[in-house]
């Protein structure tokens, strides 16, 4: 039966045999798009992260401490762009982008800026992507951008006072047991001390502290003999003594060959040849005291010094001991690498610290007492005047200072005259250092409210026993009876967290050491 065209046109709209085919090209068209838009999506986004691990190797090898960037600006008398960072980081960029395709009108910015002690580094890029299937929907490329950024901190230069007490009582012996030995052996004030000399009293001049008639044990030409005793071989030297029969002269029943009397100290050195330095306690060759452990310390902090530079020049050490005055015994150097047995370095003069003890004959010393107040203002004078002048580490020619006081910590405002002739004056009752009766009652303050950093090192004060009370207007009684108040003193004095205590050689060593990496982490934490 024949259709109608009405019929036929019905039976079409009804048919969808032939509408799956249809659809598919339809939507074939926006999923072909789509995929293909994620392939080319993902080339640039692999394109992006090559560019950007070239960006964070580029701001970090800017950087580095041996790149130029960073060693140009740590030498850099001011802020600003580094400009030797930015070639470098422009170098490396390229480097890291070299032999690379698939991108084109690449522009990449580089900048290196030193504020202060920081260091900062960025770098940018932007580059444009082909693409193929986005062309369909009218892209002809995709372009990409990114950025990376680095931060560094540059090595602080840091100025290094170390005022170190070079009194009499840091001429005591190292240890309980270096003092036992000097004890045992020494003739000096044996008749206030028959249990062995103790306090400060072997170190003054002919016809002084010492005196064949008066004190000693047996004649030493009238010269006190702890010290030169204490530089030479103690086998040899109990070999050079003889028994003999106790009586007045000789109370302790030993003496020194009679020919070798007229020439001491000279005449023992000549039979026995003198150290100048003891680096170690307990050895046959010296008996090591205070000064020279403190000595063999700054040493080893030479050491840690050299281990921990970055940068040449970055820190200077100087030696500042002091008794009556602050003597600038070897001053601020860079040159810290030297030997301790190559004379006209600061490491020969460090380990040769104890040459220096209180002989009475220093005029850039001065004699007696312990004048802890004194020595401070002095170094503070050194670093200059006032507030502004006082560098933050940033630069070589704006140094942070850190004054390192090493002592026992008993202030003693005495005064003695150079030579056996020279009179004493002031009190010699010990005190402290924030005693209103001091001549610099704020000097620890005066130096940090100008930003120095005071770093104490306190090798406590020993008890003297047993005390004679007649011996020296009973300045045994008054020391020992002041030693309480001592550590809370130094403390007062100290930056906060900055008071250290050491005991033995081995303390004073690490503690020395302790300072310096502290005053290294400050410097880094706080510009």
């Amino acid at each position: 039966m024949p259709f109608s065209l009405q019929q036929c046109l019905s039976r079409f709209r009804r048919d969808q045999r032939g509408n799956v085919a249809v659809i598919f090209t339809i939507a074939a068209i926006p999923l072909i798009s789509a995929i293909g838009c994620a392939v080319d999506y993902s080339l640039a986004t692999r394109m992006k992260a090559k560019l950007q691990t070239a960006a964070d190797a580029a701001s970090i090898a800017a950087l580095s401490q041996k790149s130029p960037g960073f060693l140009a600006a740590s030498v850099m008398t001011g802020n600003g762009s580094v400009a030797a960072g930015v070639t470098d980081a422009n170098n490396v960029f390229d480097a890291n982008m070299n032999g690379i395709t698939g991108y084109q009108n690449l522009v990449r910015s580089s900048t290196v800026t030193k504020t202060g002690i920081k260091l900062a580094a960025s770098v940018v890029f932007t580059a444009d992507v082909s693409v193929t299937f986005l062309k369909v929907i009218g892209f002809q490329k995709l372009t990409v951008t990114g950025s990376s950024g680095s931060a560094a901190t540059l090595p602080p230069y840091l100025d290094f006072y170390l005022t170190l007490d070079v009194s009499g009582s840091m001429g005591l012996a190292s240890t309980a047991a270096e003092q036992t030995r000097l004890a045992q052996v020494n003739p000096d004030n044996y008749r206030q001390y028959p249990t062995g000399c103790a306090f400060a009293c072997h170190f003054a001049p002919q016809n002084s502290a010492c005196t064949n008639s008066g004190t000693q044990a047996y004649p030493t030409n009238n010269y006190c003999m702890g010290y030169a005793i204490s530089r030479v071989s103690q086998s040899g030297y109990k070999g050079l003594l003889t028994t003999t029969t106790i009586n007045g002269t000789y109370p302790a029943g030993k003496k020194l060959p009679d020919a070798m009397v007229p020439g001491l100290p000279n005449s023992l050195y000549t039979a026995l040849p003198p150290v100048s330095s003891c680096d170690t306690d307990g050895t046959n060759a010296c008996i090591q005291l205070r000064a020279d452990a403190v000595g063999y310390a700054v040493n080893q902090l030479f050491i840690t010094a050299n281990a921990s530079k970055k940068v040449t020049d970055q820190f200077r050490i100087g030696l500042y001991p002091f008794i009556r005055y602050l003597y600038a015994y070897f001053p601020l150097t860079s040159a810290i690498n030297g030997s301790p047995t190559t004379p006209g370095t600061i490491n020969y003069a460090a380990a040769n610290l104890a040459t220096l003890l209180d002989t009475n004959m220093n005029a850039n010393l001065g004699s007696g007492g312990t004048h802890i107040d004194n020595a401070l203002d002095s170094v503070n004078k050194k670093i200059g005047t006032g507030v502004g002048t006082v560098g933050d580490g940033s630069t070589p020619t704006t140094p942070q200072p850190y004054v390192f006081l090493v002592t026992d910590g008993a202030q003693d405002n005495q005064v003695k005259g150079l030579g056996a002739s020279g009179g004493w004056s002031g009190s010699n009752r010990a005190t402290v250092l924030n005693n209103p009766i001091n001549q610099y009652p704020n000097a620890c303050k005066t130096l940090k409210d100008r930003g120095i950093v005071v770093s104490v090192l306190y090798i406590p004060y020993q008890k003297i026993d047993p005390v004679n009370t007649s011996f020296a207007n009973n300045e045994g009684t008054y020391a020992n009876n002041n030693i309480p108040f001592i550590a809370p003193s130094l403390q007062a004095c100290a930056s906060p967290g900055f008071f250290y205590t050491a005991n033995t050689p081995a303390d004073i060593t690490a503690a020395l050491n302790a300072m310096f990496n502290h005053a290294l982490r400050t410097a880094h934490l706080t510009n």
